[in-house]
């Protein structure tokens, strides 16, 4: 199985790809463009939640619980919130991450189970997508596919270490179709998965086609700005 610096590089260098391809390529933002080549680095870490006590847990969490509630700061912009209420949600929604995450992890999760899957990488994204209330929908799923590609990658290299190439061909371990894989041996598990990816992917749908509504209500109005002569006096002044 592959440790932490290979899961690390493997996922930081598919971030820089994702991220550079998109700027030089598809005239990204290149700030964007940043938050989506580290958003997939650090995904790639996100998989080994499950490992209990370690570097993956520690950071991951860590991380999540700081860029969260950034990340949501123009969530709060369209809600209204004054500056106060960003601080005191954004401090919650990090409390909440920081020690109750990592109390669920340390408590429920088991190594293999449905945190390495299929179901679970989709759910990564959507969270993504929901958190990054970007006013431009491409940005968005921009973003929350950054956090697929990071969580995809750990599972394909997961899959690749499970085999071993030897002189009458590939062995493969008992772990191998342990990480991409669509549902896991217990049964709660799986339909807490389940349940969870079907929430948020239609809370997800929802918002997304109410950000794509706005935008292209704020798009008919530039052009509407735009196509309006502007107003001439009806009389020239002299002094």
């Amino acid at each position: 199985m592959p440790g932490f610096r290979v899961h690390i590089t493997g996922s930081t260098i598919m971030g820089a790809g994702y991220g550079g391809a998109a700027w030089i390529v598809g005239d990204m933002p290149p700030m964007t463009c940043a938050l989506a080549g580290g958003l997939c680095a650090v995904s790639g870490m996100l998989p080994n939640l499950d490992s209990g006590l370690g570097i993956p847990l520690r950071e991951s969490v860590a991380f999540a619980a700081a860029v969260v509630p950034m990340m949501m700061i123009q969530r709060f912009h369209q809600m209204g919130l004054p500056i106060e209420g960003v601080i005191l949600v954004g401090a919650a929604i990090y409390l909440t991450i920081r020690f109750g995450m990592d109390w669920l992890l340390k408590t429920y999760a088991i190594h293999r189970g449905m945190f390495h899957s299929l179901p679970a990488m989709f759910i990564a994204g959507q969270v993504a997508f929901l958190a990054f209330a970007a006013e431009d929908p491409l940005r968005r799923y921009f973003i929350a596919s950054a956090a697929v590609l990071g969580f995809l990658t750990h599972l394909v290299l997961d899959e690749i270490w499970s085999v071993n190439m030897g002189m009458f061909g590939p062995k493969y371990k008992k772990s191998f179709g342990t990480a991409m894989k669509f549902h896991g041996q217990e049964l709660w598990p799986n339909l807490l998965t389940y349940a969870l990816a079907v929430i948020l992917g239609l809370l997800a749908a929802g918002d997304a086609a109410w950000t794509e509504r706005m935008h292209s209500m704020r798009q008919q109005m530039e052009q509407a700005a735009r196509s309006v002569p502007p107003m001439q006096a009806p009389w020239n002044y002299r002094r």
